[in-house]
């Protein structure tokens, strides 16, 4: 709960304290590279939760059919 709360507490200087302070670190030109990769991250990690998702089903398909039988 404490967590949320500090969560509503960062008001809009706050957020753009934070992008000039990661701008001044990585700089402009590295700041694409690391978006891109951080988007195929998350890519990766929606795809794979997918493929998961399906196993399980096929899973529990193929046991439900053989205490059927």
């Amino acid at each position: 709960m404490l967590s949320f709360n500090l969560l509503l507490a960062i008001g809009p200087w706050q957020v753009v304290l934070v992008a000039v302070v990661i701008l001044l670190l990585f700089g402009g030109k590295k700041i694409p590279e690391l978006m891109k990769g951080l988007g195929s991250g998350i890519k990766e990690f929606k795809k794979g939760v997918k493929e998961d998702e399906f196993e399980e089903d096929s899973l529990t398909k193929k046991k439900s059919s053989k205490l059927e039988d």
